[in-house]
């Protein structure tokens, strides 16, 4: 049997560093991420069935391991997995350094709890114990670092260089991590390889910060140079028109393409309908359920903006808000609430 992981880590530099280690390790690895709250639960579920799916096409082939990082559990949380993983034949691994999980370490036998070292570092250690894992310690330093500053060792060498890490990651907001987690994923692990790239360095944190720049203008750029927003928004236009379909929505027989949280509506939307000319309207709809629409001479948006949202603006460019709006980390289910919500409207004459 071959082993596979199904990783879930939190969405800081520590969570995210424990993923840098983790995909170098395992041949056979899915990534997952959640903040604290329902996110958890969700994503836990989200593994187990697509454990399930794995294990109906290769059966006794895998190994599954569930592997947690970087995020506590509370004993309901972890009663639940642990039921679900005996089921499913996955074992179980959770490795984690926040005290508030300590009734949960003490119930379970897979949680592994340290609170003196911080989750990267936990992980790493677990790795080169049980998997023989960087046999030279190549990453040690760049572990070290992010131990220093998430656990805020101010006297330590590397804590300024973990500091412009801890901004690198949190500032990474280029994609969007709920409509496109892999990608998301990918972009900040690159920029922690860059980093470890430079971290031996002289004035290796004044460094890494000097060519952030150019190292994420570097991940997005495609053929041609450009600005940074530029090429990102080419990157994000690129997306949404691979996966168009899951991110179609219709509004009186008009057909549209809803973004979440993707922002720069005005180069992003106008690009992306140009490049689909077969769409007549796109839609980005943030958190709070303001929105942002973008037509190509095809559909007078302001009108749209007007009947859905109160809104309003140009036919080609147009704003607004929808009512009683129910945010989700579940891309299917804003884009159900949105098209169920336009429905509902589009019954009402304008």
């Amino acid at each position: 049997m071959q082993q596979y992981v199904y990783h879930l880590s939190h969405i800081d530099l520590d969570g995210y560093g424990c993923q840098y280690l983790t995909t170098q390790c395992f041949d056979k690895i899915e990534c997952y991420n959640a903040n604290y709250g329902p996110e958890v639960t969700a994503r836990l579920a989200e593994m187990v069935k697509k454990i399930e799916q794995d294990k109906f096409v290769l059966g006794d082939k895998m190994e599954p391991l569930i592997l947690i990082t970087d995020l506590n559990l509370s004993t309901k949380e972890g009663n639940w997995i642990e039921k679900e993983a005996m089921r499913i034949g996955a074992k179980l691994q959770l490795l984690d350094h926040h005290a508030t999980g300590a009734s949960a370490a003490e119930r379970f036998a897979w949680y592994k709890l340290d609170t003196s070292r911080c989750a990267t570092l936990i992980t790493y250690d677990w790795l080169q114990e049980h998997y023989d894992f960087d046999k030279n310690n190549t990453l040690a330093t760049i572990v070290n670092a992010i131990n220093a500053i998430d656990i805020w060792l101010s006297d330590e060498p590397l804590f300024e260089y973990g500091k412009v890490m801890l901004g690198m990651i949190s500032g990474a907001r280029e994609i969007n991590r709920i409509l496109f987690p892999t990608q998301d994923r990918s972009f900040k692990l690159s920029l922690i390889e860059a980093a470890k790239e430079r971290v031996e360095e002289n004035d290796a944190p004044i460094k890494l910060d000097d060519d952030l720049h150019q190292i994420k203008k570097t991940f997005f750029r495609q053929k041609e140079n450009n600005t940074k927003d530029n090429l990102v928004a080419f990157y994000v236009t690129d997306l949404l028109s691979t996966d168009k379909t899951r991110l179609t929505i219709e509004y009186k027989g008009y057909k549209g393409l809803l973004g979440y949280n993707v922002g720069n509506t005005s180069i992003i939307g106008n690009t992306f309908l140009v490049n689909n000319p077969d769409y007549d309207f796109y839609m980005d709809v943030n958190f709070r359920g303001h929105f942002s629409l973008r037509s190509n001479n095809k559909l007078d948006v302001s009108q749209m903006a007007a009947h859905i949202g109160n809104g309003g603006g140009h036919p080609n460019a147009a704003g607004g808000k929808i009512e009683g709006y129910k945010d989700s980390f579940v891309y299917a289910d804003v884009r159900k609430f949105v098209q169920d919500y336009i429905d509902k409207k589009s019954e009402i004459n304008v």
